[in-house]
């Protein structure tokens, strides 16, 4: 068993490890959007760890999302993209959007990759559908697991603090959805994306 390095590459050299530091002048902890307040520091950078370790669906770790099996609790299916939310209501709506076949970005098949866009845009339609959403911010990170997932997150109308890249933060921090809503929420978005295709197959919620 070999020791993982830890000489940082050409993107990682300039940074300076193990010393935490305060937080740059006007940086995003100063921005308004930022949901935090009172004194912060940087946490420390830690040594890195090269090769990183294998993500789930990787070097023979489960992936979850293959694991998960049939449409059951799926808000929205069709033969290649399957839409998904957490059961437990959360403080803004947010779905996940995956492909069928364990694929990741860089190897999505080129019909898989053309099919892409316009389910990213139904997705946001339905969301905005639901009616006082001012946008749906997407992300993209696939740090935790190797089989592609896209977030959605539907940023409240009027709450101007939710703006731009903290969205996800304050979904970290506020209170959940009442239930009700929650459901109903899912409810909607599986009829609308029906209505343009696909199924909503055994109980979303």
């Amino acid at each position: 068993m070999t020791t993982p390095a830890k000489t940082p590459g050409k993107y990682a050299a300039h940074l300076t490890y193990g010393v935490p530091s305060a937080a740059p002048e006007g940086g995003i902890p100063f921005w308004e959007i930022f949901p935090y307040e009172g004194e912060l520091s940087i946490k420390a950078i830690e040594d890195p760890v090269i090769p990183e370790p294998p993500r789930g669906g990787e070097g023979g770790r489960e992936c979850g999302e293959c694991a998960r099996g049939d449409d059951d609790g799926y808000v929205w299916t069709d033969a290649n993209w399957r839409l998904s939310a957490r059961r437990e209501p959360e403080a803004l709506v947010t779905l996940l959007l995956t492909p069928r076949g364990h694929y990741d970005s860089g190897d999505l098949p080129a019909g898989l990759s053309a099919e892409l866009g316009p389910v990213m845009q139904r997705v946001e339609n339905a969301m905005m559908g639901l009616g006082d959403i001012a946008r749906v911010h997407m992300s993209k990170w696939g740090d935790g697991g190797s089989h592609l997932h896209w977030w959605f997150f539907a940023r409240p109308e009027g709450l101007m603090q939710f703006r731009g890249t903290c969205l996800a933060l304050w979904g970290d921090v506020l209170p959940p959805l009442p239930r009700e809503l929650w459901e109903e929420s899912l409810a909607s978005i599986a009829s609308q994306m029906t209505a343009t295709g696909g199924e909503t197959a055994g109980q979303v919620v």
